[in-house]
């Protein structure tokens, strides 16, 4: 093997640990967890210790229920909501719903009901 061809060969191994540190780079991480009940009127908080910067949530059902709307406070004290309305099966996914750009989540807050007497939430945010 040559010069030429050992270098190539060691430039195409480097730009596919690139390309695969590239596609591990969106990988989802959770915000945070809660508890809606059967009743619910008020949003279940999740405070979050440490900010966590992400471009989208979602939100996985860990119980049957019907999710309304998540309330997102940034760290800058800005608020989103994000509304939902519709019924999610145990082990379900919402699709992402984007920010326009990455921002530093601070607090959350889940509005929905469960269909038993309670259903656990995990919400979900994409790590760039």
């Amino acid at each position: 093997m040559n010069m030429k061809t050992f270098a190539a060969s060691i430039i195409v191994a480097a730009s596919m640990l690139v390309s695969s540190s590239v596609a591990m780079a969106d990988e989802q991480i959770t915000l945070g967890r809660t508890i809606l009940l059967e009743g619910g009127d008020h949003g279940a908080k999740i405070p979050l210790l440490i900010c966590r910067k992400t471009d989208a949530i979602r939100v996985k059902a860990e119980r049957d229920l019907h999710l309304e709307k998540i309330k997102v406070t940034f760290n800058n004290g800005q608020t989103k909501t994000i509304h939902f309305y519709r019924d999610l099966k145990k082990n379900k996914y919402t699709d992402w719903r984007k920010f326009a750009y990455p921002r530093c989540v601070k607090k959350l807050e889940v509005f929905g009901n469960s269909d038993g007497s309670k259903a656990g939430v995990k919400v979900l945010g994409r790590k760039k």
